[in-house]
């Protein structure tokens, strides 16, 4: 039997290999949406039907301030990063692994901008994002992080 991980590289072996048939994780932060369960699921459920993604995983985890910091420290030079790394440690938040055609640009293109005031209308960002760094929702930008990220959340 396969370990959880030992699922995702044996899909490598098949006619694609998971970086062209993109794996993904999509972080949802939901301390500042107000959802019911019922509501999220039914919404995310929506949005992976109509974009073709399949959800392989999906948890919900508090993230310790450490544990931010070392998620994100690629952006540790940018303006925003401590404030970034509060707020992904201040309540729960869901992680999905989503598996589909050109998955992370559809992704990105369904979250919009990372500042939610130049997200277009109708994303994600757009919708519940607070600021740049309170955008409620994170994506993996390429396969090479995909692959870190999902490792990080689903080790």
């Amino acid at each position: 039997m396969l370990s959880e991980k030992g699922k995702y590289a044996a899909s490598t072996q098949n006619r694609r290999t998971v970086w062209e048939k993109v794996v993904w994780p999509l972080i949802l932060e939901i301390d500042d949406i107000t959802f019911s369960v019922k509501q999220y699921q039914k919404k995310r459920d929506e949005v992976c039907h109509k974009n073709n993604f399949k959800i392989l995983k999906t948890k919900k985890v508090k993230v310790s301030k450490e544990e931010a910091s070392e998620f994100y420290k690629v952006h540790q030079t940018k303006p925003f990063y401590e404030k970034l790394c509060i707020y992904l440690s201040s309540g729960p938040i869901i992680v999905i692994i989503l598996d589909g055609e050109n998955a992370i640009q559809k992704n990105r293109d369904l979250m919009g901008a990372t500042d939610p005031n130049k997200a277009k209308d109708g994303t994600i960002r757009k919708l519940y994002g607070i600021s740049i760094d309170k955008n409620s929702v994170h994506g993996s930008d390429s396969p090479e992080n995909a692959k870190a990220e999902i490792d990080f959340f689903f080790k």
